[in-house]
Protein backbone atom coordinates (compact mmCIF):
# COMPACT_ATOMS: atom_id res chain seq x y z
CA UNK A 1 0.00 0.00 0.00
CA UNK A 2 1.30 3.00 -1.29
CA UNK A 3 0.97 5.77 2.18
CA UNK A 4 0.20 8.74 2.44
CA UNK A 5 3.60 10.44 2.54
CA UNK A 6 4.89 8.77 -0.22
CA UNK A 7 1.59 10.05 -2.54
CA UNK A 8 2.47 13.44 -1.66
CA UNK A 9 6.74 13.22 -2.15
CA UNK A 10 6.08 11.46 -5.55
CA UNK A 11 2.65 12.68 -6.91
CA UNK A 12 1.30 15.73 -4.78
CA UNK A 13 4.54 18.15 -4.35
CA UNK A 14 5.93 17.85 -7.75
CA UNK A 15 2.28 18.21 -9.35
CA UNK A 16 2.23 22.01 -6.36
CA UNK A 17 5.57 22.74 -8.07
CA UNK A 18 4.33 22.73 -11.78
CA UNK A 19 1.72 25.04 -11.06
CA UNK A 20 4.51 27.84 -9.46
CA UNK A 21 5.27 30.55 -11.18
CA UNK A 22 8.47 32.10 -10.51
CA UNK A 23 8.86 36.30 -10.60
CA UNK A 24 11.24 36.80 -13.45
CA UNK A 25 12.62 39.94 -11.70
CA UNK A 26 15.26 39.82 -8.98
CA UNK A 27 15.22 42.92 -6.66
CA UNK A 28 18.85 44.30 -6.52
CA UNK A 29 20.26 43.80 -3.25
CA UNK A 30 17.78 41.51 -1.57
CA UNK A 31 18.58 38.10 0.17
CA UNK A 32 16.68 35.58 1.41
CA UNK A 33 17.27 33.30 3.84
CA UNK A 34 15.73 29.73 4.32
CA UNK A 35 15.97 28.07 7.96
CA UNK A 36 12.37 25.83 8.17
CA UNK A 37 13.74 23.92 11.19
CA UNK A 38 13.22 23.62 14.97
CA UNK A 39 13.15 26.58 17.79
CA UNK A 40 16.57 24.71 19.05
CA UNK A 41 17.82 25.33 15.72
CA UNK A 42 16.96 28.64 15.19
CA UNK A 43 18.65 29.13 18.88
CA UNK A 44 22.39 28.01 17.26
CA UNK A 45 21.76 29.89 14.33
CA UNK A 46 20.55 33.18 14.58
CA UNK A 47 23.25 35.16 16.30
CA UNK A 48 24.84 35.09 12.89
CA UNK A 49 21.90 36.63 10.90
CA UNK A 50 23.35 40.10 12.76
CA UNK A 51 27.23 39.06 11.13
CA UNK A 52 25.61 38.69 7.85
CA UNK A 53 23.74 41.84 7.65
CA UNK A 54 26.87 43.64 9.19
CA UNK A 55 29.07 41.79 6.83
CA UNK A 56 31.06 44.03 4.36
CA UNK A 57 29.31 40.90 1.23
CA UNK A 58 25.67 41.84 2.36
CA UNK A 59 25.84 45.44 4.29
CA UNK A 60 22.86 48.08 2.67
CA UNK A 61 21.45 44.47 1.01
CA UNK A 62 17.06 43.86 2.38
CA UNK A 63 17.30 40.60 4.45
CA UNK A 64 13.95 38.43 4.13
CA UNK A 65 13.54 35.34 6.47
CA UNK A 66 11.87 32.37 5.81
CA UNK A 67 10.93 30.59 9.27
CA UNK A 68 9.21 27.96 10.80
CA UNK A 69 5.98 29.61 12.79
CA UNK A 70 6.71 27.70 15.64
CA UNK A 71 9.62 30.35 16.56
CA UNK A 72 8.02 33.48 14.89
CA UNK A 73 6.98 35.62 18.10
CA UNK A 74 11.25 34.93 19.32
CA UNK A 75 12.23 35.87 15.98
CA UNK A 76 10.35 38.76 15.50
CA UNK A 77 11.03 40.01 19.22
CA UNK A 78 14.80 39.28 18.68
CA UNK A 79 16.11 39.33 15.18
CA UNK A 80 13.77 42.15 13.84
CA UNK A 81 16.51 44.79 14.02
CA UNK A 82 18.01 43.15 11.25
CA UNK A 83 15.30 41.36 9.24
CA UNK A 84 13.50 43.86 7.27
CA UNK A 85 10.71 41.11 6.14
CA UNK A 86 9.50 37.85 7.81
CA UNK A 87 7.23 35.06 6.34
CA UNK A 88 6.62 31.78 7.93
CA UNK A 89 5.46 28.54 6.57
CA UNK A 90 3.42 26.11 9.05
CA UNK A 91 5.83 22.95 8.91
CA UNK A 92 3.03 20.14 9.46
CA UNK A 93 0.58 21.91 6.84
CA UNK A 94 2.96 22.42 4.45
CA UNK A 95 3.69 18.65 4.74
CA UNK A 96 0.55 17.65 4.68
CA UNK A 97 -1.78 20.35 2.93
CA UNK A 98 -1.34 20.77 -0.68
CA UNK A 99 -3.49 23.74 -0.58
CA UNK A 100 -1.45 25.34 2.00
CA UNK A 101 2.11 24.06 0.25
CA UNK A 102 0.60 25.72 -2.91
CA UNK A 103 -0.54 28.91 -1.93
CA UNK A 104 2.62 29.34 0.64
CA UNK A 105 4.94 28.22 -2.30
CA UNK A 106 3.04 30.98 -4.71
CA UNK A 107 3.79 33.74 -2.00
CA UNK A 108 7.72 32.92 -1.36
CA UNK A 109 8.28 32.54 -5.23
CA UNK A 110 6.15 35.85 -5.88
CA UNK A 111 9.77 37.22 -5.61
CA UNK A 112 13.24 37.25 -7.26
CA UNK A 113 16.08 37.57 -4.90
CA UNK A 114 19.93 38.19 -6.06
CA UNK A 115 20.68 35.85 -3.29
CA UNK A 116 19.40 32.69 -1.74
CA UNK A 117 20.95 31.46 1.55
CA UNK A 118 20.16 27.85 2.96
CA UNK A 119 22.40 27.53 6.09
CA UNK A 120 21.55 24.53 6.87
CA UNK A 121 23.75 21.29 7.32
CA UNK A 122 20.16 18.67 7.30
CA UNK A 123 19.07 19.97 4.47
CA UNK A 124 15.68 18.63 3.73
CA UNK A 125 14.58 17.91 0.11
CA UNK A 126 10.67 18.72 0.58
CA UNK A 127 11.03 21.72 2.57
CA UNK A 128 14.11 23.99 2.15
CA UNK A 129 15.55 22.60 -0.87
CA UNK A 130 12.32 22.30 -2.56
CA UNK A 131 12.19 26.65 -1.76
CA UNK A 132 15.48 26.93 -3.15
CA UNK A 133 14.32 25.24 -6.39
CA UNK A 134 11.42 27.61 -6.84
CA UNK A 135 12.84 30.94 -5.60
CA UNK A 136 14.45 33.26 -8.71
CA UNK A 137 17.33 34.33 -7.56
CA UNK A 138 21.14 34.64 -9.36
CA UNK A 139 23.03 33.17 -6.59
CA UNK A 140 21.83 30.22 -4.52
CA UNK A 141 23.96 29.26 -1.84
CA UNK A 142 23.69 26.07 0.76
CA UNK A 143 25.54 23.83 2.84
CA UNK A 144 27.16 20.80 1.21
CA UNK A 145 25.49 19.34 4.31
CA UNK A 146 25.56 15.59 4.89
CA UNK A 147 22.94 14.05 3.39
CA UNK A 148 20.74 13.08 6.36
CA UNK A 149 16.92 12.45 5.43
CA UNK A 150 17.85 11.78 1.33
CA UNK A 151 18.78 9.07 -0.79
CA UNK A 152 22.37 9.36 -2.86
CA UNK A 153 19.90 9.96 -5.86
CA UNK A 154 17.76 12.57 -3.89
CA UNK A 155 20.77 14.87 -2.75
CA UNK A 156 22.63 14.55 -5.96
CA UNK A 157 19.26 16.57 -7.62
CA UNK A 158 18.90 19.02 -5.20
CA UNK A 159 22.42 19.84 -4.67
CA UNK A 160 21.64 20.89 -8.60
CA UNK A 161 18.96 23.46 -7.28
CA UNK A 162 22.41 25.78 -5.54
CA UNK A 163 24.86 27.59 -7.66
CA UNK A 164 27.06 27.07 -4.39
CA UNK A 165 27.89 24.80 -2.02
CA UNK A 166 29.79 25.72 1.06
CA UNK A 167 32.23 22.13 2.31
CA UNK A 168 31.26 21.19 5.66
CA UNK A 169 33.86 19.49 7.63
CA UNK A 170 32.89 15.37 7.35
CA UNK A 171 33.55 15.42 11.30
CA UNK A 172 31.05 15.53 14.56
CA UNK A 173 30.45 19.45 15.28
CA UNK A 174 28.35 20.89 17.66
CA UNK A 175 25.56 22.87 15.64
CA UNK A 176 26.25 26.52 17.03
CA UNK A 177 29.88 25.75 15.76
CA UNK A 178 28.70 24.27 12.58
CA UNK A 179 26.94 27.06 11.24
CA UNK A 180 29.79 29.21 12.51
CA UNK A 181 31.77 27.23 9.91
CA UNK A 182 29.22 27.81 7.13
CA UNK A 183 29.41 31.47 8.33
CA UNK A 184 33.18 31.64 8.33
CA UNK A 185 33.08 29.74 4.76
CA UNK A 186 30.94 31.67 3.05
CA UNK A 187 31.86 35.31 4.04
CA UNK A 188 35.67 34.61 4.71
CA UNK A 189 36.06 35.92 8.07
CA UNK A 190 35.62 34.23 11.68
CA UNK A 191 32.39 35.71 13.08
CA UNK A 192 33.81 37.05 16.74
CA UNK A 193 30.81 35.13 18.27
CA UNK A 194 32.01 32.36 21.27
CA UNK A 195 28.42 31.10 22.33
CA UNK A 196 24.58 31.45 21.38
CA UNK A 197 23.35 34.76 22.84
CA UNK A 198 20.15 36.28 23.84
CA UNK A 199 20.07 40.43 24.79
CA UNK A 200 16.62 40.86 26.75
CA UNK A 201 15.49 44.41 26.33
CA UNK A 202 12.63 43.96 28.34
CA UNK A 203 11.18 40.86 30.47
CA UNK A 204 7.90 39.97 29.66
CA UNK A 205 6.75 37.70 32.50
CA UNK A 206 3.13 35.79 32.66
CA UNK A 207 2.69 35.92 36.68
CA UNK A 208 5.03 37.62 39.18
CA UNK A 209 7.68 34.20 39.82
CA UNK A 210 9.48 33.71 43.36
CA UNK A 211 12.73 35.65 44.04
CA UNK A 212 14.57 32.09 43.95
CA UNK A 213 13.42 29.47 42.09
CA UNK A 214 14.29 26.43 40.29
CA UNK A 215 12.60 25.54 37.20
CA UNK A 216 11.39 22.00 36.00
CA UNK A 217 10.77 22.47 32.51
CA UNK A 218 8.74 18.83 31.68
CA UNK A 219 8.53 19.60 27.87
CA UNK A 220 9.79 17.18 25.05
CA UNK A 221 9.01 16.92 20.88
CA UNK A 222 9.14 13.02 21.67
CA UNK A 223 8.07 11.08 24.64
CA UNK A 224 11.11 9.25 24.43
CA UNK A 225 12.87 12.65 24.97
CA UNK A 226 10.87 13.63 28.46
CA UNK A 227 11.80 11.83 31.82
CA UNK A 228 9.44 9.96 33.83
CA UNK A 229 6.99 12.77 35.61
CA UNK A 230 7.48 11.26 38.98
CA UNK A 231 11.11 11.72 38.76
CA UNK A 232 10.41 15.13 38.46
CA UNK A 233 8.06 15.52 41.28
CA UNK A 234 10.66 13.85 43.67
CA UNK A 235 13.62 15.88 42.00
CA UNK A 236 11.40 18.94 42.55
CA UNK A 237 10.70 18.33 46.61
CA UNK A 238 14.78 17.82 47.40
CA UNK A 239 15.83 21.07 45.27
CA UNK A 240 13.23 22.99 47.69
CA UNK A 241 13.93 21.02 51.20
CA UNK A 242 17.51 20.46 50.15
CA UNK A 243 18.65 24.06 48.63
CA UNK A 244 15.43 26.07 49.65
CA UNK A 245 14.31 26.67 46.53
CA UNK A 246 10.78 27.87 45.52
CA UNK A 247 9.93 25.57 42.38
CA UNK A 248 8.70 26.74 39.00
CA UNK A 249 7.17 24.18 36.76
CA UNK A 250 7.14 24.99 32.38
CA UNK A 251 5.99 23.10 28.92
CA UNK A 252 3.53 23.50 26.21
CA UNK A 253 -0.15 23.32 26.23
CA UNK A 254 0.64 19.70 25.01
CA UNK A 255 2.02 18.51 28.30
CA UNK A 256 -0.61 19.42 30.84
CA UNK A 257 -1.55 16.02 31.19
CA UNK A 258 2.12 15.48 32.76
CA UNK A 259 1.31 18.91 34.53
CA UNK A 260 -1.65 17.16 35.97
CA UNK A 261 0.21 13.81 37.43
CA UNK A 262 2.79 16.16 38.65
CA UNK A 263 0.26 18.57 40.70
CA UNK A 264 -1.04 14.72 42.13
CA UNK A 265 2.91 13.65 43.09
CA UNK A 266 4.36 17.01 44.05
CA UNK A 267 3.20 17.81 48.00
CA UNK A 268 4.12 21.34 48.46
CA UNK A 269 3.93 24.92 47.61
CA UNK A 270 5.09 25.77 43.56
CA UNK A 271 3.60 27.52 40.43
CA UNK A 272 2.58 25.89 37.79
CA UNK A 273 3.24 27.41 34.11
CA UNK A 274 2.78 24.44 32.11
CA UNK A 275 1.22 25.62 28.79
CA UNK A 276 0.48 29.26 30.16
CA UNK A 277 3.48 30.71 28.58
CA UNK A 278 4.00 32.63 25.20
CA UNK A 279 7.71 31.86 23.70
CA UNK A 280 8.46 35.56 25.22
CA UNK A 281 6.93 35.09 28.26
CA UNK A 282 8.99 31.91 28.71
CA UNK A 283 12.23 33.95 28.35
CA UNK A 284 11.43 35.99 31.06
CA UNK A 285 10.50 32.69 33.24
CA UNK A 286 14.02 31.07 32.29
CA UNK A 287 15.79 34.39 32.79
CA UNK A 288 14.83 34.38 36.45
CA UNK A 289 15.28 31.30 37.39
CA UNK A 290 18.60 30.43 39.70
CA UNK A 291 18.82 26.46 38.05
CA UNK A 292 16.78 24.63 35.43
CA UNK A 293 16.16 20.72 34.98
CA UNK A 294 14.93 20.15 32.01
CA UNK A 295 14.75 17.67 29.17
CA UNK A 296 17.11 17.53 26.25
CA UNK A 297 14.64 20.18 24.32
CA UNK A 298 14.64 24.00 22.89
CA UNK A 299 14.47 25.40 26.04
CA UNK A 300 18.63 24.23 27.65
CA UNK A 301 19.11 26.55 24.37
CA UNK A 302 17.02 29.34 25.68
CA UNK A 303 18.65 28.76 28.79
CA UNK A 304 22.30 29.12 27.69
CA UNK A 305 21.80 32.16 25.37
CA UNK A 306 20.55 33.95 28.31
CA UNK A 307 23.24 32.80 30.43
CA UNK A 308 21.16 32.16 33.70
CA UNK A 309 23.72 30.16 36.38
CA UNK A 310 23.34 26.46 36.06
CA UNK A 311 21.58 24.37 33.43
CA UNK A 312 20.69 20.42 34.19
CA UNK A 313 19.96 18.78 31.19
CA UNK A 314 18.69 15.07 31.11
CA UNK A 315 19.12 13.59 27.80
CA UNK A 316 18.81 9.78 26.46
CA UNK A 317 21.73 10.88 24.37
CA UNK A 318 19.84 11.76 21.00
CA UNK A 319 21.81 13.42 18.36
CA UNK A 320 25.15 13.45 20.59
CA UNK A 321 27.60 15.49 19.76
CA UNK A 322 25.15 18.12 17.81
CA UNK A 323 22.93 19.30 19.79
CA UNK A 324 23.87 17.81 22.80
CA UNK A 325 26.29 18.01 25.30
CA UNK A 326 27.57 21.61 24.97
CA UNK A 327 31.65 22.12 24.76
CA UNK A 328 32.41 23.00 28.17
CA UNK A 329 34.16 26.34 26.74
CA UNK A 330 31.14 27.28 25.37
CA UNK A 331 28.54 26.84 28.46
CA UNK A 332 30.10 26.07 31.38
CA UNK A 333 26.84 26.31 33.37
CA UNK A 334 25.50 23.42 30.99
CA UNK A 335 25.70 19.75 33.00
CA UNK A 336 24.19 17.12 31.13
CA UNK A 337 22.84 13.89 32.70
CA UNK A 338 22.98 11.03 30.60
CA UNK A 339 22.06 6.94 30.94
CA UNK A 340 25.14 4.58 32.08
CA UNK A 341 25.64 3.68 28.52
CA UNK A 342 26.89 7.01 27.28
CA UNK A 343 30.59 7.97 28.34
CA UNK A 344 31.28 11.49 28.06
CA UNK A 345 35.11 10.79 28.67
CA UNK A 346 37.26 12.62 26.03
CA UNK A 347 38.87 9.74 24.47
CA UNK A 348 35.28 8.05 23.82
CA UNK A 349 34.03 11.06 22.54
CA UNK A 350 34.13 10.30 18.98
CA UNK A 351 32.72 6.92 19.08
CA UNK A 352 29.35 8.25 21.44
CA UNK A 353 29.22 10.15 18.45
CA UNK A 354 29.42 7.86 16.09
CA UNK A 355 27.16 5.79 18.02
CA UNK A 356 24.19 7.94 18.88
CA UNK A 357 24.37 10.59 16.87
CA UNK A 358 22.68 9.65 13.84
CA UNK A 359 19.53 8.85 16.94
CA UNK A 360 19.19 7.46 20.26
CA UNK A 361 16.85 4.43 21.40
CA UNK A 362 18.11 4.67 24.93
CA UNK A 363 15.86 4.77 27.76
CA UNK A 364 15.86 8.34 28.97
CA UNK A 365 14.54 6.67 32.75
CA UNK A 366 17.73 4.83 32.70
CA UNK A 367 18.73 8.61 34.52
CA UNK A 368 17.79 7.89 38.09
CA UNK A 369 16.74 10.25 40.04
CA UNK A 370 19.34 9.64 42.99
CA UNK A 371 21.83 10.25 39.42
CA UNK A 372 20.40 13.76 38.90
CA UNK A 373 20.93 14.69 42.62
CA UNK A 374 24.24 13.48 42.82
CA UNK A 375 25.43 15.73 39.74
CA UNK A 376 23.24 18.63 41.12
CA UNK A 377 25.38 18.23 44.55
CA UNK A 378 28.33 17.63 42.94
CA UNK A 379 28.20 21.08 40.81
CA UNK A 380 26.70 23.58 43.61
CA UNK A 381 28.69 21.98 45.96
CA UNK A 382 31.81 23.12 43.93
CA UNK A 383 30.78 26.31 42.95
CA UNK A 384 29.57 27.76 46.41
CA UNK A 385 32.22 26.57 48.12
CA UNK A 386 30.39 23.88 50.19
CA UNK A 387 28.15 26.21 51.80
CA UNK A 388 25.29 24.57 53.68
CA UNK A 389 22.40 26.06 52.23
CA UNK A 390 18.89 27.17 53.88
CA UNK A 391 16.59 24.35 54.19
CA UNK A 392 12.83 26.00 53.66
CA UNK A 393 10.03 22.79 54.19
CA UNK A 394 7.44 22.88 51.97
CA UNK A 395 3.77 23.53 53.39
CA UNK A 396 1.85 20.21 51.79
CA UNK A 397 -1.13 22.54 52.31
CA UNK A 398 0.31 25.75 50.80
CA UNK A 399 -1.21 24.63 46.87
CA UNK A 400 0.47 26.00 44.28
CA UNK A 401 0.33 29.34 42.88
CA UNK A 402 -2.23 28.73 39.78
CA UNK A 403 -4.79 26.36 41.64
CA UNK A 404 -7.85 25.89 39.42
Amino acid sequence: MVTLKRFLQSVGFPLVDRLIRPSKTITPKSLLIVRLDAIGDYILFRNFIEILKRSERYSGYSITLLGNAAWKELAEKLDGEFIDHFMWIERDKFAKNLLYRYRSLRQIASRGYETVISPAYSRRLFFSDNVVKLVSAREKIGSRGDGAGMTTRQKRISDAYYTKLIDARSVPLFEFDRNREFFENLLEAAPDIPRPSIRLQQKVLPARLPRKYALLFIGGSERFRKWDIENVAALGGYLRQRYGYEIVVSGAKSDREDALKFKNRYKGRYTDLVGRTSLAELLGVIDGASLMVSNESSAPHLAVALGIPDIFVISNGNHFGRFIPYPDAMAPNYHPIFPPEIDVSPHRYREMCDRYGPGSTLDINAVSVDTVIKTIDEILRVKYDDAVPSHNTPDPNAGNAYDE
